[in-house]
């Protein structure tokens, strides 16, 4: 049980572009329901729920998707879900949550949970055992924690975690150990030699003390540390939006794990073994739909002739039929239809960049 406060924060400030022509400028990734009855931003709360009290529940947003978040967000107070003008990665996030939270724990030493928006979890008693856990790791050991996933096979869109001795063991049994390496996403031979070696996929989920994030912030990522000194500031003064405007607005967008997990040598990993899912294309939902015939997936009507390795999503009462096709992503909306092979996924956000350089295109962004 933690004896320091708890508090979380869930990045929400991407655009989920690679969802396109589901997301859209106006309904981003977070905003979808992609998987199961609630969106994704909705999942990422009701997880942290089963660990975390509301009121200490954090969502940093585009400024764009606050006032969505908040009419869908109804169990957190309006004022915990904040919106950044320049999207800055995570690096940024980060920094701007922890500052709020140092000055709402008066300057104490707080635990600081971190968890992405577009992640698929079924466990949530497994997802609590471990984040439970991570909490009384990073409370008692000081360390920067991670939670690593066991891979299901070799992939380049992942960062890799490879974890040495053990430090500690978590009430509910998780096992943490120190890190040896801690790498971003590598090509394809390399991946496979991750996997070989025994890494651990990146979650992307940390958790941490405020103060143990601040020494190495200051270490390893100075213009973060001021980052989140003028956030604790701007939340005193009760202008953390001017702080999140005029301040981001110099940062270089880097993600936390290039800025600080690469670097630090303060490191935990906890060996977790909940379903996990990072839904970051059109091709990750496969993996959460059942097959059919042919190995097809579907969401919505389908129907096919000697077709197979295809994954369709389409509208309510609009059937979509192939013939003599494989490996193809189809994904129908009302005003635009995306086809494109399975391997080329990743490449829908160059496609939406296209689309913006075309004036009689835009409206479809």
């Amino acid at each position: 049980m933690a004896q320091l406060p708890v508090y979380a924060v869930i990045m929400a400030g991407g655009r989920g572009e690679r969802f396109w022509p589901q997301s859209r400028a106006s309904k981003p990734k977070q905003l979808l329901r992609l998987m199961g009855n609630l969106t994704m931003i909705e999942q990422a709360a009701e997880r942290l729920l089963t660990v975390v009290d509301p009121r200490h529940i954090l969502v940093i947003a585009n400024q764009d998707y606050v006032d969505p978040m908040r009419r869908l967000l109804t169990k957190l107070p309006p004022e915990n879900i904040l919106g950044e003008i320049f999207g800055r990665d995570t690096g940024c996030c980060v920094a701007l949550a922890a500052g709020v939270i140092r000055q709402r724990a008066a300057d104490k030493p707080a635990v600081m949970v971190v968890s992405p928006a577009d992640h698929v979890i079924r466990d949530i008693g497994g997802f609590r055992h471990s984040v439970t856990d991570a909490i009384e790791a990073a409370e008692n050991t000081g360390k920067l924690v991670t939670l690593g996933i066991r891979p299901a096979f070799a992939t380049t869109g992942f960062g890799y975690i490879l974890p040495g001795e053990e430090i500690c063991t978590g009430s509910n049994g998780t096992k943490f150990r120190a890190v040896r390496a801690f790498s971003e996403k590598p090509d394809a031979a390399t991946a496979a030699q991750y996997v070989a070696e025994g890494r651990r996929w990146n979650s992307g989920l940390f958790v941490w003390r405020t103060d143990a994030l601040m020494n190495e912030l200051k270490l390893h990522a100075p213009a973060l540390n001021m980052l989140a000194g003028a956030a604790k500031t701007g939340e005193k003064e009760h202008r953390i939006d001017r702080v999140m405007a005029e301040d981001c607005a110099g940062q270089n967008a880097i993600s936390i794990d290039y800025a600080l997990m690469e670097k630090s040598g303060e490191l935990l990993v906890g060996d977790v073994d909940f379903d996990w899912l990072d839904v970051g294309s059109w091709l990750s939902i496969r993996n959460q739909l059942r097959a059919g015939e042919n190995n097809n997936v579907a969401q919505g009507l389908y129907t096919q002739i000697d077709s197979h390795n295809c994954s369709v999503v389409t509208t309510p009462g609009h059937l979509v039929a192939t013939i003599d096709v494989d490996d193809l992503i189809i994904v129908h909306t009302d005003d635009a239809t995306l086809v494109c092979p399975s391997g080329s996924a990743q490449r829908v956000k160059e496609l939406v960049r296209k689309l913006s350089e075309k004036p009689e295109l835009r409206k479809f962004l």
